[in-house]
């Protein structure tokens, strides 16, 4: 399965001499698009391997990695559970209803007690609870997770200088830097507000898939519009801009925060004539409906 290659026409890319791919991981699969496709691949091969039956993820009332862990729950033969942030809120929005369509269980948890969601003691109760079921981190983050985004690298079939990419967790750019071994340039363009805190994580979990730190990446922190799931009308302008004049749908959360990011830069001079880029659509198009339904807001 390979996500194909879309390279823009653009008047800023022209302006300034520029190459610019999109890499449309968000057509991998219907509901399993993009990232999460690859961080759940070798989870769900692991879960097999241990003989489990039942998957266990975290994520708040739209998340992307909920939707996808349900819909691959139900592709593939796996009970899931969903322990959701917050307080249970009825009728269900979009994405919580598409996870309970795909037959996923949701148990809600108080804001304080997710806190807690990473914390030893706190997985050893919930394993417990659900008979030892395979635990999967928020956003699907783990070392299974950035083995599987290496693989967007070996996907690519063109000649880059600078790969860019939303970041969440920080499993998938995680991924790409492991990918390309210390060569070419990695841009992340964080989705919170003040991802500078992702630096570390994402070194982290670098080292320890790779055991190698590498320095061709950096963090682009100014592109947050206030916040995770905050919706500012300059970045819905550009997202209908960009899908009228390229086809490619974005959402407000991560696509749209890089795509507007990374033009963003271009017209500021911040790549060399010559510089060939791909940016990464790393899916979570189910989100827009919970805008919608939300916000009244139509992406």
């Amino acid at each position: 399965m390979q996500a194909p290659l879309q390279q823009l026409q653009h008047p800023l890319l022209q302006k300034h001499g520029l190459t610019l791919w999109v890499k449309r991981e968000d057509l991998l699969h219907p509901h399993i698009s993009g990232n999460k496709w690859r961080k759940l691949k070798y989870n769900l091969q692991e879960a097999k391997a241990q003989g489990k039956q039942t998957i266990v993820t975290f994520g708040g009332a739209y998340s992307n990695h909920i939707a996808a862990t349900a819909a691959a729950g139900a592709e593939f033969g796996y009970k899931t559970i969903g322990i959701i942030r917050g307080e249970e809120h009825l009728p269900l929005n979009p994405t919580l209803a598409f996870a309970t369509e795909q037959g996923m269980e949701l148990h809600y948890i108080s804001r304080e007690l997710y806190r807690h969601k990473a914390e030893p003691a706190f997985l050893a109760e919930l394993a417990e609870k659900f008979n030892q079921p395979y635990l999967v981190p928020e956003g699907g983050t783990n070392l299974l997770a950035v083995k599987g985004c290496t693989e967007i690298i070996e996907d690519i079939s063109i000649d880059f200088d600078v790969i860019c990419c939303a970041s969440g967790t920080g499993g998938t750019i995680a991924g790409l830097i492991a990918g390309l071994r210390g060569e070419k340039q990695v841009l992340g363009f964080p989705a919170l507000k003040g991802g500078e805190f992702l630096k570390e994580e994402i070194a982290q979990l670098v080292y320890n898939y790779s055991g190698h730190n590498y320095s061709n990446w950096q963090l682009i922190t100014d592109y947050h519009f206030g916040g995770y799931a905050r919706v500012k009308p300059e970045l819905l302008a550009f997202i209908r801009a960009f899908h009228e004049q390229h086809q490619i749908p974005l959402e407000p959360v991560y696509t749209g925060k890089l795509f507007f990011g990374l033009f963003d830069l271009i017209s500021k001079s911040y790549f060399p004539k010559g510089t060939r880029i791909v940016a990464i659509h790393t899916g979570g198009l189910q989100g827009n409906a919970g805008f919608k339904e939300r916000l009244g807001i139509e992406v």
